[in-house]
């Protein structure tokens, strides 16, 4: 391995710029035959020192970037891109439809919510920076949306010239892929996200391609998620919290995660297993992505009926007037709200209100990032921090173990056992140092092969 920043006139490597030693900021820089490939282009969040790599100068020039590849429109693997375009990239971002269409929706509210913040914080006076602005705008995120070029799975593409690419369901989230690229006889393929073969919304993911390289994800790298269904988990903590009245405040991830919950609970209200209190959905985003899934019916389970279902229970809360309505209302009620790790969105104005009341719940559903307010919540803080004000949690903590999109160390591996042959070595990335580490041991010990975490700014030679 290397950290050599040349640009090599030939030759085939990989530059890590993101997803080292924490689950965010997804960035692979590839280098084929002097041309330069981005695969993924995601916002790094949680820790101060990895947000602060967001307004740091990208390392390498974006003009000299030649295409983007996205696995998928999660902010932490393409939320960067508005900026990226800022800067100065004018190349062409491959993804699947089902990505370009979800990014139309992400891109443009995280530019308005990245506005919205500074604009707050210039109003309360708690920024440090004078005047507070947003890292890009949403006028930013429309601009690099007209970039986006959509393909089909399996279809073979050219990137750029002499470099052949193709996506493949990956499950996770609508449009979820893998990427994999050749150069010169050789290929690598890139996991994105994994899904789960059993997730109740999205389809399991495929095989792994045939691949000389892989670079695997490794969030859930060092446990399993437990037997326990999603729908005993969430059931029984929405009973609990109704009958002494409470609010549920869930954040949730805009895609994925908030239709899954809303699909769960229009089931457990049809069968009678918790009380049919009003259900808000306060995202305008997530509304926008619900959509979504009837215009790709052929990538999730949820069938027309249930989607009929999930939006008959779901009251959608569009405009601020009725957000901050909601937070003088009583329970019991169920509001679901972006963002997942309670980093930004609506969902802060809804802790300020409820976290206070120990009748009440948060209710956790996804992998909470070091240094998030996610995560503080779920180790137990007593306060967090919210708009310059330390905001008490007394409300009920929960985390739901089954709610994950990501798969777990155990199907990790299964997935990298259906691999047509053993790549020469497997790259360990996206996961913290413990389930990476983890991950890797496993790959070595478990399937014999070579496995490696590599550094922030590493390279590695591919041909």
């Amino acid at each position: 391995m290397t950290t050599d920043s040349s640009n090599p006139k030939t030759g085939f490597r990989v530059q890590f710029l993101g997803a080292n030693g924490t689950v965010t900021g997804s960035r692979y820089l590839v280098e084929a035959g002097g041309r330069r490939i981005l695969v993924d282009c995601g916002l790094f969040q949680g820790y101060k020192p990895l947000r602060l790599r967001n307004w740091a100068p990208f390392p390498v020039d974006p003009a000299s970037i030649d295409a983007v590849v996205l696995t998928h429109a999660h902010l932490d693997h393409s939320g960067y891109l508005p900026r990226l375009v800022r800067s100065g990239f004018n190349g062409a971002v491959w993804c699947t439809q089902a990505t370009g269409s979800l990014c139309g929706i992400l891109l443009p509210d995280s530019g308005r919510l990245l506005e919205e913040e500074a604009g707050y914080a210039n109003r309360a006076g708690t920024s440090k920076h004078h005047p507070a602005e947003p890292l890009y705008s949403e006028q930013d995120a429309n601009r690099s949306l007209r970039q986006l070029r959509g393909v089909a799975f399996e279809e073979v593409f050219e990137p750029v010239p002499g470099v052949k690419a193709s996506l493949r369901l990956q499950g996770h989230i609508l449009g979820a892929a893998a990427v994999t690229l050749e150069c010169q006889g050789k290929r690598i393929t890139f996991s994105g996200d994994l899904g789960r073969p059993h997730d109740p919304v999205m389809p399991a993911p495929l095989p792994p391609a045939d691949s000389d390289w892989i670079v695997t994800e490794s969030t859930y790298g060092d446990r399993a998620h437990p037997p326990e269904t999603l729908k005993e988990e969430l059931g029984k903590t929405l009973r609990r919290v109704a009958a002494r009245g409470g609010v549920v405040v869930i954040p949730a991830f805009a895609v994925g995660r908030a239709q899954l919950l809303l699909h769960i609970i229009a089931q457990l209200q049809n069968a009678g297993e918790v009380p049919a209190v009003p259900v808000y959905l306060n995202s305008p985003m997530a509304t926008g992505v619900t959509d979504l899934y009837r215009r790709y019916p052929d990538l999730h389970r949820i069938d027309s009926a249930g989607l009929d279902e999930l939006e008959r229970i779901t009251r959608m809360v569009t405009s601020a007037e009725e957000s901050k309505a909601l937070n003088r209302r009583k329970g019991p009620m169920v509001i679901v709200s972006a963002s997942g790790m309670v980093t930004g969105g609506r969902v802060l104005h809804h802790l300020i209100a409820f976290a206070p009341d120990p009748k009440n719940a948060i209710i956790l559903c996804g992998f909470q990032a070091g240094g998030t307010r996610g995560a503080a919540i779920a180790a137990g803080a007593k306060t967090v921090r919210i708009y310059g004000q330390d905001v008490p949690i007394r409300a009920e903590v929960v985390q739901l173990s089954a709610a994950s999109a990501h798969a777990d160390a155990d199907e990790i591996l299964a997935w990298l056992r259906q691999a047509p042959r053993r790549p020469h070595g497997v790259f360990v990335t996206h996961g913290e140092p413990d389930a990476a580490d983890a991950l890797r041991v496993r790959i070595q010990r478990e399937l014999g092969w070579t496995a490696h975490i590599p550094e922030y700014l590493e390279y590695a030679d591919l041909a």
